[in-house]
């Protein structure tokens, strides 16, 4: 008597456990359907190689905004100089989408010398706000693209 009422209960669990599982994948599945989910969305120009898109200068994903790499390709060849430019570019992007350089959570600098390191900090110094992003520094082997002495890109908030 005992392994029929064992399998009966047994067997009532294994129905309610399906019967829950088919009512939540239902329940989750029409949840999906009703959220609004984020989509990519451009908001910098498009690089084109050959008439084919290369990268976006700037994208959109929810709330955070993903900034391209920004260089200085102009005289005079000085990392102080091209440091200013490139943080200038990068906060008129930010602003330009609703951010600011006070929620940058992110930034790569790549430098063409690693002896540029010093300069290109006293001019990055402090441009963040008291609370500064995280920040990877690399030389680039063979310089950075163009003729600019530094690059960095950026990962930032927009709430």
């Amino acid at each position: 008597m005992k392994n029929k009422t064992t399998t009966r209960r047994a067997s009532f669990k294994q129905i309610g456990m399906g019967l829950a599982a088919l009512f939540g994948i239902g329940t989750a599945s029409a949840m999906g359907k009703n959220e609004k989910r984020p989509k990519k969305e451009v908001v910098g120009d498009i690089v084109m190689d050959q008439d084919i898109p290369l990268f976006s200068g700037a994208v959109k994903h929810g709330n955070t905004l993903y900034i391209a790499g920004k260089g200085a390709h102009v005289e005079p060849y000085e990392i102080k100089a091209h440091t200013e430019i490139v943080l200038q570019e990068l906060q008129k992007e930010l602003e330009r989408n609703g951010s600011s350089m006070e929620k940058v959570m992110k930034v790569n600098v790549y430098l063409a010398d690693l002896a540029d390191y010093k300069g290109m900090n006293e001019v990055f110094r402090g441009r963040f706000g008291k609370n500064p992003p995280v920040r990877t520094t690399v030389a680039t082997y063979g310089g950075v693209p163009g003729s600019s002495l530094v690059e960095m890109d950026c990962i930032a908030s927009l709430d």
